[in-house]
């Protein structure tokens, strides 16, 4: 089984170098995308670095269109979610992401970080659907009709859809690992702005859930 991991970056070049530095090296994966949703930043510059496909998008559109954009270039059985963000990340987190899909009856698998820094650990602890650390078979993202008008509700959209399709999802906890928060990437004004963007995002995809 083949499989493609799915980078969305939006003005990550603090961290990205670091997540790629890891991902590169396992053969167990095929392909490397990074979308790059609108970076004004050093991001595709860095990405490049490591002979991995970089798609440009000119305009932020929000990770569910980024992940779209990336979905069009993968023709692998399993997608590897990563975010660009990541702190900490190791082989064996992704080798515990991708295994069940491989080997077990397991269709999706949610990363949940665990001894990494409290005020993220607390976060995915509460909401463990918001992470964005997963793999999963690429046929269940295709069915994902609506992924770029949900943006950054996309987690959440996935894991309704697999639990309205009965699909066996599995929660993998990653020891040691952490995220930038988004005051941390862009300040305080701004990172807060952005994080009621995502929360808008999220709340319309759990009212669409509701009415139907």
């Amino acid at each position: 089984m083949s499989i493609t991991a799915i980078i969305p970056a939006y003005n990550e070049e603090k961290t990205i170098g670091n997540v790629l530095n890891v991902v590169s090296e396992l053969s167990l994966i095929n392909e490397i995308i990074v979308v790059s949703d609108g970076s004004w930043d050093n991001t595709v510059n860095i990405a490049k670095k490591y002979g991995v496909k970089v798609i440009e998008l000119k305009d932020n559109i929000g990770k569910g269109g980024a992940i779209k954009a990336g979905l069009k270039e993968c023709n692998s059985d399993i997608v590897l979610l990563l975010d660009a963000d990541l702190i900490g990340l190791k082989k064996d987190h992704i080798y515990d992401l991708v295994t069940p899909i491989m080997f077990e009856n397991i269709d999706m698998t949610v990363g949940v970080f665990k001894n990494g820094r409290p005020i993220t650990d607390i976060a995915q602890k509460i909401a463990p659907n918001l992470s964005g650390q997963r793999a999963l078979k690429k046929c269940i993202l295709d069915e994902i009709e609506d992924m770029d008008i949900v943006r950054y509700g996309i987690e959440v959209s996935l894991t309704i859809h697999a639990n309205k399709k009965s699909y066996n999802v599995k929660e993998i906890y990653l020891e040691d690992i952490t995220h930038l928060t988004k005051e941390e990437k862009f300040g305080f004004v701004h990172g807060f702005s952005s994080r009621l963007k995502m929360y808008k995002d999220i709340i319309k995809v759990l009212s669409k859930s509701v009415k139907h």
